[in-house]
């Protein structure tokens, strides 16, 4: 951040996502190497050219929600309460934020499409009548309708009534939602924020997207090793789901109350290539642009950076371009930094990931530990990086850069800093 503006922290995080809810099974899963993608169960997938994903094993009662109101709640918007209640839990907040300073943001890539989906097939009786029965429609059809409705929620479960709004800039809403939320605590609008992005994609209509366009991989018999990020066998991502929120503060207020500090939100940025809706320029200049521009915010350089959470998405196109753009943004410091991508591990939860890497990224700074790029067998020889294969590994992490890269042409940056006293 500038010098003018107020310094942010993080001091709350919670996370439902595959392999676990909660932040200790996240993290247990990503520093472990496993996998938690399988064949969908979510629906019957058998006619579907991609037919797996990495689902959460979520149980909405089990994970503290009210009996009467799961039903009223789409899957993301359940996500979305269980991680932001966990993060105001661990953050030491809870029953303590002052409702007028605080504020909220969600991220989120596809809103509420699961109920939307099961919706249509309610009002158009399985798609057989051309013209819909709104009679038959759910009482919370608006909600699903408005993704907005997700940080009302949020709002009214924490009581914020300072800024409330919603970020959806696709694959890079969980990263932008962060940042936007640091800028208004930077620029006073705010004391506390809880932000973060959740998304539940795996339904029907967003797996067919995807298979029209090939984008998702079809290795349907080998789905624990279907996500396979700078692998030279890569063939596209593998779908996923899933929930990061966390609290942010202003630095002197969490100091004064003796919070436990993660780490500070160095810097952040995020550039558009104006080009392609999935199409990426091969010099990975924009995404170039926003890394510069995120560590020159948090006043960092190449030679400062301890671990990139990369995008990863397991795209031939997308892996290429973002070598492409480390070099370009880092130089030679390139070949030095370990960088992984927890896709392989956990899917692409679309706008939730970049929340959910913010989350690994923070949690690689808080343990020493750099989480792996698990089925990097066969590295693709465009693709020459420390893409810290296979196994986790043991590093002291003072400066870490999370990057996401969008169908749009969104690429952002956000830079995450260590504690004071932990870098003098």
């Amino acid at each position: 951040m500038h010098p003018e503006e107020r310094r942010v922290v993080m001091t709350g995080i919670g996370v439902v996502a595959p392999g676990g809810t909660g932040t200790k099974q996240f993290w247990d899963l990503l520093t472990a190497g496993r996998t938690a993608t399988r064949t969908i169960s979510l629906f019957d997938a058998t006619s579907f050219r991609s037919r797996v994903a990495a689902e959460c094993d979520f149980h909405p009662v089990a994970a503290g929600l009210a009996p009467e109101d799961v039903g009223r709640w789409d899957r993301a918007t359940q996500f979305a309460l269980v991680s932001a209640r966990e993060a105001v839990l661990d953050s030491g907040l809870l029953g303590e934020l002052d409702p007028a300073s605080t504020g909220v943001l969600t991220g989120t890539a596809v809103g509420l499409t699961m109920s939307l989906d099961r919706e249509y097939g309610v009002v158009s009786d399985g798609g057989r009548d051309w013209l819909v029965d709104e009679t038959r429609g759910s009482p919370h059809l608006y909600d699903y309708f408005v993704p907005s409705s997700m940080a009302a929620e949020v709002a009214w479960l924490v009581e914020a009534e300072g800024p409330v709004g919603v970020v959806s800039t696709g694959c890079t809403s969980g990263i932008d939602v962060v940042g936007h939320a640091a800028d208004q605590i930077a620029d006073g609008s705010a004391e506390v924020m809880i932000a973060g992005a959740s998304d539940a994609p795996i339904s029907p209509i967003t797996t067919a997207c995807f298979d029209a366009i090939k984008a998702t991989t079809a290795r349907n018999d080998e789905p624990d090793t279907a996500s396979r990020p700078f692998d030279r066998t890569r063939n596209g991502f593998v779908l996923g789901e899933g929930s990061a929120f966390f609290v942010l503060e202003e630095r002197e207020r969490a100091l004064q109350r003796g919070a436990h500090i993660y780490c500070e939100i160095g810097g952040y940025a995020s550039r558009c290539n104006a080009f392609s809706m999935t199409g990426l320029r091969p010099d990975g200049r924009e995404l170039a642009d926003a890394v510069h521009g995120a560590m020159a915010r948090a006043r960092t350089e190449p030679a400062d950076l301890g671990y990139v959470n990369a995008h990863g998405s397991a795209t031939k196109q997308n892996d290429r371009h973002e070598t492409g753009a480390y070099k370009l943004a880092l130089g030679e410091h390139a070949y030095r930094v370990p960088i992984s991508s927890i896709k392989s591990m956990v899917g692409h939860s679309l706008g939730a990931i970049g929340s959910l890497e913010i989350a690994a990224s923070a949690l690689a700074i808080e343990h020493g530990v750099i989480p792996p790029t698990a089925n990097l067998h066969e590295p693709d020889p465009a693709c020459d990086l420390d893409y810290v294969p296979l196994v986790a590994r043991e590093r002291r992490v003072d400066v870490a850069l999370s990057v996401g890269s969008g169908f749009g042409g969104f690429q952002s940056a956000i830079v995450l800093t260590a504690p004071d006293w932990r870098r003098s």
